[in-house]
């Protein structure tokens, strides 16, 4: 059942046809001329068209890499052999030698774990490439491995176009072996050879991963970034780049899996530098930014981003708390998976991950609200419009149907009406990010049994999704509240779910707007009632 609460007016007129008849008075014939007068259409008879976009917006790419969700990071190479993190680039290539390397489970681990794209370091700090690469004797050419005639790079690339998934390559500024670094236009001459290389050999690249880690003491180093990035794009256009200032995904500022409770997609990237990045702007971003630049959150799956024997993975209920507060905070969460000296992903590391898929699964699959009577405070347009723009689209998966209100009123409430009573502890909430990002600040109500509108839980930010949970409560009528927006607010999906896994150490309520999660809402802003827009 929808209930519009409050529409546009809506008029159509209509017209009988005019007949006219003729009689003759010599042989009877009654001829008949139906003479049809054109209606003319009311203006209202045309659909309202959807609100604009509020700037900036993503690119294709942008919201492509979004949808994704989830990655996994391959870090491999002689580190694997040398039991180090960072390689001092002068480990002997003979080392490399993956007896069992079997890229096709890579992807497949990846595949059936849910994660739809892969990113390998071709290239590490330690210089060493994982392709024949044309610059440099330091790379598998010079192993025992495939007696030299191996390529990591193409294996890893038939097999995943071969799975359906993604290829990202990470190649590092930063290079202790080759001898050029630190000589400004050799090295970069000789990154953009390589760079090249990787991305004309080995079909569509969807993500280029470069940062600007360097140790102390390393010599000094100018890089071309943005004639870097210009290449990338001209020569893989549906390619993110991912560095510490985008341009198009920035880091999150942290290594360890997850973003702040607040968590904008837009940025200034003229307030950000590789290599020297404020962590808190990168984690938070700027409501007020001119550039759209999502954030990626890197963590690896062991204490280490290299393989080494003595270490375990962690548990499927921690990778479930990076998911909540990475791709459940508006980012991308991006896994390191590394693959062992054999060459593949080592047992305990996939049931880990089976274990995380199926717990996922088992959580998300079931949207308690997916049959619920619903209703709003109001609907953009008129009641033609409510199944462009009505509350029953933010049941349907996917952003690209949404619930506008009416642009005219500032009461922005979506009303979720049960059968019975329901128990859950998890509230999903996402934007049509295509529109750009709106919502400040939401909070989500219950109807206790006194007949009043209880707070169970809010928060600042949604963007593509934000995943917020709380102690389990019951009840047969909830309603979520829109209190802050840069322009009128969209909503694609609203979830309802039951998490029996999670346990919520505490819950914090702050002392301003009752926000809890940590959520804190954000200050000057000013609301116009006539436009509901904001700055």
């Amino acid at each position: 059942m929808i209930k519009q609460t409050s529409t546009d007016n809506y008029h159509q007129q209509s017209q009988k046809p005019i007949t006219k008849t003729h009689k003759f008075t010599k042989p009877i014939i009654l001829i008949i001329f139906l003479i049809t007068i054109p209606i003319p259409k009311s203006h209202s008879s045309h659909p309202t068209p959807p609100p604009l976009p509020i700037l900036p917006i993503p690119t294709s790419q942008q919201l492509s890499w979004q949808l994704t969700e989830m990655a996994i990071f391959f870090h491999f190479g002689t580190n694997t052999y040398t039991d180090s993190e960072w390689g001092t680039g002068h480990a002997s290539p003979t080392v490399f030698n993956p007896t069992a390397l079997n890229a096709t489970q890579w992807v497949n681990v990846a595949k059936n774990s849910g994660f739809s794209r892969v990113i390998l370091t071709a290239k590490h700090h330690d210089g060493f490439c994982l392709w024949p690469s044309e610059y440099t004797d330091y790379s598998v050419k010079s192993s025992d491995w495939r007696n030299g005639g191996g390529d990591v790079v193409k294996e890893l690339a038939e097999a995943a176009r071969i799975g359906g998934v993604e290829l990202g390559i990470y190649l590092s500024p930063w290079d202790r072996h080759e001898s050029c670094y630190g000589k400004t236009f050799d090295y970069n001459e000789y990154y953009m050879g390589q760079m090249t290389e990787l991305l004309t050999r080995y079909g569509e690249i969807r993500e280029v991963w470069l940062d600007g880690a360097k140790g102390e003491g390393e010599k000094d180093m100018e890089y071309f970034f943005d004639d870097w990035f210009s290449v990338i794009h001209q020569l893989q256009p549906k390619a993110v780049i991912f560095s510490d200032a985008g341009p198009d995904v920035r880091w999150v500022g942290d290594e360890a899996g997850y973003a702040g409770t607040t968590c904008w997609s837009l940025f200034n990237r003229s307030a950000a530098k590789i290599g020297d990045t404020d962590r808190e702007y990168s984690g938070g971003g700027d409501p007020f930014g001119q550039n759209w630049v999502p954030a990626e959150c890197d963590v690896s799956i062991r204490p280490g981003w290299f393989w080494h024997a003595s270490e375990t993975p962690k548990p499927a209920l921690t990778l479930l708390d990076l998911y909540y507060k990475s791709v459940g905070r508006n980012c991308v969460l991006l896994l390191n998976v590394p693959p062992n000296s054999s060459g593949l992903i080592s047992h305990e590391d996939i049931q880990v991950l089976q274990e995380f898929q199926e717990i996922r699964n088992s959580i998300f699959s079931h949207n308690l609200a997916k049959n619920v009577s619903i209703s709003s405070s109001s609907t953009r347009g008129s009641l033609e419009d409510s199944g462009n723009y009505g509350p029953q689209n933010v049941l349907e998966e996917g952003i690209y149907s949404y619930w506008a209100p009416n642009k005219a009123l500032s009461d922005w409430i979506i009303y979720l009406d049960f059968e019975e009573t329901i128990t859950f502890n998890v509230l999903m909430v996402q934007e049509p990010i295509q529109m750009g990002q709106r919502i400040i600040e939401f909070h989500l109500d219950l109807l206790n049994e006194g007949g009043k509108w209880e707070e169970v839980t809010g928060g600042t930010t949604v963007g593509y999704k934000r995943l917020l949970r709380f102690p389990s409560v019951k009840t047969s009528k909830l309603r979520l509240v829109v209190d802050k927006s840069r322009a009128e607010p969209l909503i694609s999906y609203l979830g309802i779910y039951m998490d029996p896994f999670s346990v919520l150490a505490r819950v914090i309520k702050l002392n301003s707007g009752s926000r809890v999660n940590g959520s804190e809402p954000l200050r000057q802003i000013i609301r116009r009632n006539n436009d509901t827009s904001y700055i």
